[in-house]
């Protein structure tokens, strides 16, 4: 009988972990996007494939094998001798470029790798704001839950009431409809809600790459605070923010591309090797070797390349006017963000301490009034739906107070 029991509570155990799930934290799910979802792999992969082109920086031009005749009259031509036959040619030609254009290529192509790494940086911060007003979302859909829960509690008992009441001609029949539809309604707001917050735990399950439909139970105590930075200016945005960064690594990768561009008035070099055989047994095996070099200080060769450079030069002064009204405008839009939302932290706090514990109360006298005759049904409904739009405009201050805050964690990358 002992060991039925235990059987019997470890199957309720099993089933209450997988029923409710384990509470995941708003830093865990940040972390498990992190880890797991796929757009960011995707990047990893691309890093990957910049650092396997760098391996090939420094590869040469494949060398030239050739096999054809050499000197060799044509057809039906009249020979004075032996001599004039010709010689099979073998050639063997290999460019060899210069070691400085190696190192500027190889240099070049290292800066290329980090340009996928800047862009996972900036996608992680879009997938982390996202992340956190889903989590905050659902913490007020939570208490929205919890409020239309009491609202349909109240207006219950309020028709119960009422319906006892009728009987002794101590209620109208009319109110009595009127409470039933309101009811209706306050259970049609909670299954709202319950969706809500369905879809919202969805959606947090795909961006950490897990089952849409997994059990999830988010901390519905966790306190969304907000801390600004204490001393923000644009020095912090241009060490914290990563699209800035991303711009500054353009910048970087810009100047290296022009210094792998200077690189190109330095000659390249080539090697050539012929091997004749003659057709003539009197004639002996002859060879050739040559070396050549490229002359790029030529006027009409240097063209190219030193216009390319003055186009690149003016791209990255234009870069760096483009990044330095980068770093004014978020610095900017940050302090109006912080007073923005200091402002709406003062309605919020008002809301708690003053009008919704007014609205309760007044609530709580016409249940009162109404239970001792005093009142009729229709004070406690006004009372109850003026309770209700107070507690809906309170949620709704609450979800641009969060997105305030999420917007202006967003733009601190923090």
């Amino acid at each position: 009988m002992l060991n039925i029991k235990k059987a019997i509570l470890f199957i309720l155990l099993i089933y209450s972990s997988q029923s409710f799930g384990q509470i995941i934290g708003l830093q865990q799910i940040l972390q498990a996007i992190e880890r797991n979802n796929l757009s960011l792999k995707a990047f990893e992969n691309q890093i990957k494939s910049k650092d396997a082109k760098v391996e090939g920086g420094g590869a040469w031009m494949a060398p030239m094998l050739g096999v054809g005749t050499f000197m060799s009259p044509y057809p039906g031509q009249e020979l004075m001798s032996e001599n004039d036959k010709g010689a099979l040619m073998i050639s063997a030609e290999q460019d060899i470029p210069n070691p400085a254009k190696i190192k500027a290529r190889k240099d070049y192509l290292k800066t290329q790798s980090l340009t996928p790494f800047y862009g996972k940086t900036e996608r992680f911060n879009e997938l982390r704001a996202t992340a956190r007003q889903f989590y905050f979302d659902l913490l007020i859909a939570y208490k929205k839950d919890k409020f239309q829960k009491e609202n349909l509690r109240i207006m219950r008992t309020m028709k119960k009431l009422a319906d006892i009441r009728y009987p002794y001609n101590q209620g109208n029949l009319g109110q009595i409809f009127k409470a039933e539809g309101k009811t209706y309604e306050a259970e049609n707001m909670l299954l709202m809600t319950e969706g809500e917050i369905r879809s919202k735990k969805i959606a947090l399950n795909s961006l950490m790459n897990r089952n849409p439909t997994a059990v999830l139970e988010i901390d519905t105590t966790y306190s969304v605070d907000f801390n600004p930075v204490a001393n923000l200016d644009t020095i912090y945005f241009a060490e914290t923010r990563s699209d800035v960064l991303h711009m500054q690594h353009d910048i970087h990768a810009m100047e290296t591309n022009i210094k792998q561009v200077r690189q190109e008035a330095k000659p390249d070099f080539k090697i050539r090797f012929d091997h004749m055989s003659s057709y003539s047994a009197m004639m002996p095996r002859q060879f050739t070797v040559m070396g050549m070099l490229s002359i790029p200080i030529a006027p009409w060769a240097s063209k190219g390349y030193k216009s390319e450079i003055n186009s690149m030069r003016y791209e990255v002064t234009a870069m760096q006017q483009q990044k330095q009204a980068m770093l004014t405008e978020m610095y900017g839009m940050a302090k109006s963000m912080e007073n923005d939302i200091i402002t709406m932290q003062k309605q919020i706090s008002n809301y708690e301490k003053k009008i919704l514990p007014a609205l309760d109360k007044n609530l709580k006298v016409s249940m009162l009034s109404y239970q001792e005759n005093k009142a009729d049904l229709n004070t406690v409904i006004d009372g109850w739906e003026t309770a209700n739009m107070a507690q809906i405009n309170y949620l709704e201050q609450l979800r641009k107070y969060y997105k305030m805050i999420v917007d202006y964690e967003k733009t601190i990358e923090r």
